[in-house]
């Protein structure tokens, strides 16, 4: 995608609202506080920040890129539309009686969430379409009318419809739309067959009941945003991010908001693989810690691994199994509640705990005098000699020590006899161990070494606490980019005009249909590229086929990447080979003997991405020159060290840092282990290795 002359980017987190512009390449960036009630306010201020330092008027600007974690915090804290869900008769209960697995085997006290709706705002039918899609139970309208009815007297704002089967036939759905627009003309509907039209109805419910959920919410948002940004002068078109990792209109994303959900992480996945390919770095672990969460992804050659189902507002412990499935394209990757804002506390078994509340923005860590009194991991950070109080987040917020050494020692160190350096050792080394953690168990879910990896870190925390988290994981290497602060910010300037359109259709090998295969994948190529082209009408648009498969009788299914070719002349023979090399690599082995089924059919278009330069390495061979030393907590040896104290911009090509160090910039502060040393690149990259070794 060629880039605009004047771009914007701009992230919603969930304590910082990162904008970027890019004038002719060049990056202009801040972080502002987000606003809560109008996150647009904090939009304009950032944008107007950054157009001064660019020296260009906010009429100038060619074109936006959001990214947003609205959708996300509204499905969190439940504070979505009143919405009402129309299904088939029998199935009121799918999404509260879930799958009826138990993610904590174990505890007899296991509470599952709450449904996103309760009994009474759930409304069935009598109809019914067959796995075949044949229709078994006409639809009546006159009963639709009826619930429409009692729709209209409840005072809902929006509805979700989500019948059987409707994936293979939308007749009905688009039946009961019809008559909803028709009586409420004013109510938003949501149906799950251009939603999420896949098999497995409780997945599917509840992403339509989701979309429809934060419909008018994101829609009101959007239109103000909208109209303030043209009350500024700003008449460039707008697009937003979505979670698979590509760019749709803004149309699009108020037609599909569920499709926003992870927008945030998503961009940060893009940045890291942009960075990937500039080092020709083919196995990267991409780290993105801000100031609610952590998010860590693996990328392997250059491209972010996707998934078509996750999960959000995991109740416990963020553990899987225990939240809402989203049944969307989405860029894997595994978020736990580890961000500079989560706050700390001492359990009944008198053990650390931090996260997943967080402080957010307001009123913020104890350390930013807003108001808050428990300590957050930026608390002992700064207690920790991480951070410099008179220059965080480029001195816009000054941060008070004493403040949080006090919450620090009130909340975690009295109760364990601790004083509040101690407290402030635990809170990091607890923190940093639930990201290893989790970093190993996707890892071995996905039967990935990370040994073999090199990490990428961003976000206004990552650059803080990855040096750690390597020396925890065997990592060797450490990428932190230029603009690691607003990293996700940057990543939607990088990513394509993309839109993925899927379908599932039932099929084993043993029946299979070429022709049947050829129609439904270019249907499908030709529903996603109509969606890219209301973004971009020129560019080029190319088309990644991929299809779901299983042996007969296995619960659930893999992906499996096809050519071009293999997609458009379809052959039982290479259906099978592909899936039986994917399944190997896996599982160690495949299973002689079994048919084998595809369940859901997949393509995505998007536009070519952008050519990078390869990085022309170089190793440390001078050493920079400190501007001070800092008292720098080590925790490899449980004491504080002198660190010498660098600044970023002053570190010039091929200039090594040896640690303990901290790299200071305006967003945010990489510290550099006594293990480690920093090597500066050509691209500004800061190249964190072994000490003593080569990159």
């Amino acid at each position: 995608m060629k880039p605009s002359t004047i771009r914007l980017g701009v992230d919603i987190g969930g304590t910082f609202t990162d904008v970027v512009l890019e004038k002719d390449g060049l990056p202009f960036s801040t972080k502002v506080l987000t606003t809560y009630t109008a996150p647009e306010n904090a939009i304009i201020d950032g944008m107007h920040q950054v157009c001064a330092r660019a020296g260009v008027n906010p009429r100038e600007i060619d074109q936006i890129i959001h990214g947003t974690t609205l959708a996300t915090n509204a499905l969190i804290e439940r504070r979505g539309a009143k919405t009402a869900l129309i299904t088939t008769e029998g199935f009121r209960d799918v999404i509260e009686m879930r799958t009826e697995s138990r993610f904590e085997q174990y505890d007899l006290n296991l509470n599952l969430p709450d449904p996103l709706l309760p009994r009474q705002m759930r409304f069935t039918i009598r109809e019914r379409v067959d796995a075949k899609g044949q229709i078994l139970i006409d639809l009546d309208p006159a009963e639709v009318e009826a619930v429409v009815a009692q729709i209209a007297e409840g005072g809902y704002e929006s509805v979700a419809v989500g019948l059987m089967h409707s994936y293979l036939n939308a007749k009905h759905e688009e039946m009961v739309r019809a008559i909803l627009v028709e009586r409420l003309p004013d109510v938003a509907v949501s149906i799950s067959s251009e939603v999420s039209p896949q098999m497995r109805e409780y997945e599917r419910f509840n992403t339509v009941v989701a979309n429809a959920y934060i419909k008018p919410l994101m829609a009101s948002y959007l239109g103000r945003l909208e109209q303030r940004l043209q009350d500024e002068g700003v008449r460039c078109r707008i697009f937003l991010m979505h979670s698979g990792g590509g760019i749709i209109s803004i149309q699009n994303a108020a037609d599909f908001p569920v499709r926003l959900v992870e927008s945030g992480p998503a961009g940060g996945a893009v940045f890291a693989a942009h960075i990937a390919a500039r080092y020709g770095i083919d196995k990267v672990l991409s780290f993105d810690m801000g100031g609610t969460t952590a998010k860590i992804c693996l990328i392997k050659n250059q491209t972010p691994k996707t998934s078509r189902v996750f999960e959000v507002a995991r109740t416990y412990r963020f553990k899987k199994g225990s939240g809402m499935p989203i049944s969307i394209p989405v860029i894997d990757m595994v978020e736990i509640g580890a961000g500079g804002g989560s706050l700390a506390h001492v359990d009944a078994m008198r053990q650390i705990r931090v996260g997943p509340e967080s402080a957010g923005s307001e009123p913020g860590p104890a350390c930013y005098g807003r108001g808050g009194e428990r300590p957050g991991v930026t608390d002992a950070d700064l207690v920790l000699g991480k951070l410099d109080p008179d220059n965080f987040a480029a001195g816009s917020i000054k941060l008070h020590p004493d403040q949080s050494k006090t919450a620090l020692h009130t909340h975690v160190g009295e109760t364990l006899d601790m004083d509040a350096v101690e407290a402030a050792f635990g809170v990091a080394e607890v923190v940093d161990e639930n990201m290893a953690n989790a970093a190993r168990v996707h890892a071995v879910e996905n039967g990935e070494d990370l040994s073999e990896y090199t990490m990428i870190a961003f976000g206004g925390a990552a650059p803080l606490h990855a040096g750690r988290l390597c020396e925890k994981l065997g990592v060797e290497r450490l990428l932190v980019p230029p603009g690691a602060g607003v990293g996700s910010a940057i990543g939607f300037l990088r990513a394509p005009f993309s839109f993925e359109a899927n379908r599932s259709v039932y099929m084993k090998l043993s029946d299979f249909d070429g022709e049947a295969i050829k129609s439904l994948l270019s249907n499908l190529r030709a529903e996603a590229t109509g969606f890219v082209r209301t973004c971009d009408a020129t560019s080029p648009i190319l088309s990644e086929f991929k299809v779901y498969m299983r042996y007969t009788g296995q619960g659930w299914e893999i992906p499996i990447d096809l050519t071009e070719e293999q997609a458009m002349n379809p052959q039982a023979a290479v259906f099978e080979a592909r899936f039986e090399e994917d399944y190997t690599k896996l599982f160690g082995r495949p299973v002689a003997g079994m048919d084998i089924e595809i369940t859901v059919w997949s393509v995505n278009a998007t536009t070519p991405p952008e050519q990078v330069a390869r990085v022309a390495e170089v190793t440390g061979s001078t050493e920079a020159s400190q501007t001070g030393t800092r008292h720098l907590f080590d925790a490899a040896t449980g004491s504080y060290l002198d660190a010498g104290l660098f600044e970023r911009d002053q570190m010039t090509k091929g200039q090594r840092a040896s640690g303990p160090a901290a790299v200071t910039e305006a967003e945010t502060t990489i510290i550099v282990p006594a293990s480690r040393d920093a090597i500066r690149q050509p691209d500004g990259c800061i190249d964190v290795i072994t000490k003593g070794g080569a990159q």
